[in-house]
C-alpha cells in the first residue's frame, strides 16, 4: 500500500455505512439499512444531512423493513426533520415507506434474495436496484460501492465519482489498478474515502501534502 492510499484510508477511510453505524455484514438488517442510506444519499442534498437523517430513521425503528413499515408517514417525515433532510422530507417519507413493502413483498424482507435473484451478476443487480422508488444510476453506485465489502461479486466497484477522486490524487482510474492497491476487504472503504476527495478538494490537498 502506497504512501498516498496509507494517508486516504487514515484522513478518510471509513464507509459511509460505517460511519452511520451499519455494521458490513451480509445480513438481512444491515443490507436493508444500507439500502435506506442509498435512498436518502441519492438525493441532491449534503451527505452529513442524509447520514444524520438515516440515524434519526434507524433510531425511531425504521431499520428494518417491517419497522420502516410500521412508521406512519408522519413518523418518517419527523425523523427526517430530526435529521435536517427537510428539502425533499415528505417525498422521501413515501419512497421509503413503498420501499419496505418492495423489500417485504419481493423479497420476503431479505436482501441477500437479490443477490439470489440477480445470479450474482453485478448489471442485473443494477437493474433490480432500480426497482426501488428514489434509486437511479446514482443510487446503484452508492449501493454497490458500499455493499462490495459484504458481497465480493461486486468487486472491483469503481464508478465515476470513484475515478475522479483518484484522478485527483495522481491513483490510477482503472478499476483493477486501482483495486491492487488495497487488499480486498479494504476496498468498499477506499472507494468511499475517493468519493469524499472527489467533492472535497481541501481533502484532496490535505493527503497530496503528506
Amino acid at each position: 500500500m502506497d504512501t498516498v492510499v496509507k494517508k486516504l484510508l487514515h484522513e478518510s477511510g471509513g464507509t459511509f455505512a460505517e460511519e452511520v453505524g451499519i455494521p458490513l455484514k451480509d445480513q438481512p438488517a444491515a443490507l436493508f439499512k444500507l439500502l435506506v442510506l442509498t435512498n436518502l444519499l441519492s438525493a441532491r442534498i449534503p451527505s452529513d444531512i442524509a447520514l444524520s437523517a438515516a440515524r434519526e430513521l434507524f433510531e425511531a425503528g425504521g431499520g428494518t423493513p417491517r419497522g420502516m413499515s410500521r412508521l406512519t408517514w408522519q413518523e418518517r417525515v419527523d425523523a427526517l426533520g430530526r435529521g435536517r433532510y427537510v428539502r425533499y422530507d415528505e417525498s422521501t417519507a413515501s419512497r421509503l415507506g413503498d420501499m419496505a413493502e418492495i423489500v417485504q413483498d419481493k423479497y420476503k424482507g431479505d436482501l441477500r434474495r437479490l443477490a439470489v435473484e440477480a445470479e450474482r451478476d453485478p448489471k442485473k443487480a443494477a437493474e433490480l436496484l432500480q426497482e426501488f422508488p428514489g434509486i437511479g444510476p446514482t443510487g446503484v453506485d452508492i449501493f454497490c460501492r458500499e455493499a462490495q465489502a459484504i458481497w465480493p461479486w461486486l468487486r472491483p466497484y469503481v464508478d465515476g465519482q470513484v475515478k475522479k477522486g483518484a484522478e485527483r490524487l495522481g491513483l490510477p482510474t482503472d478499476a483493477g489498478e486501482l483495486a491492487a492497491r488495497v487488499p480486498d476487504k479494504d476496498l468498499a472503504r477506499l472507494t468511499a474515502a475517493l468519493v469524499r476527495v472527489a467533492r472535497d478538494k481541501k481533502l484532496a490537498d490535505a493527503v497530496k501534502a503528506a
